[in-house]
């Protein structure tokens, strides 16, 4: 057992008021820009504000003898996490999504910076608990939430790992082409891409594409069980539309084929920075991870 402090990983990701404040050098250039517009930087500045007193309840939360770094959403594919850590991630939902893959069971504490605009599926947590929590969570005590993740492993060995879902397709608006291979039937495909999505990203981007497509799965957070959307597959004389979406169940895997001879990418959670070139001739493998997302339950 490691004899080292626990070190709290503080996830935040740059405001709103922080990325306009640098897109016109100062806040006050950006109010300036905005109300010659007709427009105001106040819910912007409010919501920096609530965001601000969130961060500063769970930093003075933070036991002194803990080691302390704090990471942005943009850096964590250089990031490297230890056994010890115990992750806290204050802001929205996809701030966990996004940081899960680059985990290894670390516990992970959901702080929902402003409840008036995050639905708190994945940041279920006030400010003020987190003091309690990740004590237990450090010591191992605290209530888990083992999230099924997805994973995508190609056929030279290369491996994503998704909370929500991982996306296969071309890079820019362009058709992607592949052969889509489940429960042992085949098709080919020209689409807006695939997405392969848990029972988490059933609330995120998948439920949109079932909002649009009419297609309705349920899978819960913690089945072992993962659903496929094809957005937009296109009937022609050389493709179909057969193979959809549906489910994935029992370690059923879902096999992609590239037909892409450049512009075909696989990302995970919205990550597109971290992805995977898939050329023609590439094959992806999905199945759901051996790993799991261990989220701190409030009980």
């Amino acid at each position: 057992m490691s004899t080292l402090k626990p070190r709290a990983v503080l996830v935040t990701r740059e405001s709103d008021y922080a990325r306009l404040a640098a897109a016109h050098a100062t806040g006050a250039q950006a109010a300036f820009f905005l109300k010659t517009r007709g427009q105001s930087l106040a819910e912007v500045t409010h919501r920096q504000e609530v965001q601000t007193s969130a961060l500063d309840t769970v930093r003075s939360a933070i036991p002194d003898d803990w080691r302390l770094v704090r990471v942005g959403r943009q850096d964590l594919d250089r990031f490297i996490f230890s056994p010890e850590d115990v992750v806290i991630a204050v802001g929205q939902d996809g701030l966990v999504a996004n940081l899960a893959k680059y985990l290894t069971g670390q516990p992970v504490l959901g702080v929902n910076a402003d409840p008036t605009v995050n639905e708190g599926v994945l940041v279920p947590l006030k400010p003020e608990q987190a003091a309690r929590l990740m004590i237990a969570a450090s010591e191992g005590a605290a209530s888990l939430e083992r999230r099924t993740m997805a994973q995508a492993t190609t056929d030279d060995g290369q491996v994503l790992q998704a909370l929500n879902e991982v996306f296969i397709g071309h890079r820019s608006h362009q058709s992607a082409r592949y052969v889509i291979t489940v429960g042992g039937a085949s098709e080919k495909h020209s689409s807006s891409g695939v997405i392969v999505s848990t029972g988490t990203g059933a609330t995120g981007w998948a439920r949109s594409i079932m909002t649009a497509s009419g297609h309705a799965l349920s899978i819960g957070p913690t089945d072992t069980a993962l659903a496929y959307f094809v957005r937009e597959p296109w009937p022609s004389v050389a493709t179909g539309n057969s193979l959809a979406f549906g489910p994935l169940l029992g370690g059923e895997p879902l096999t992609i084929l590239s037909n892409m001879n450049d512009g075909g990418v696989i990302f995970a959670d919205g990550m597109e920075q971290d992805h995977i070139d898939f050329t023609w001739g590439r094959t992806v493998s999905l199945t759901v991870a051996a790993k799991t997302l261990n989220l701190v339950r409030a009980d």
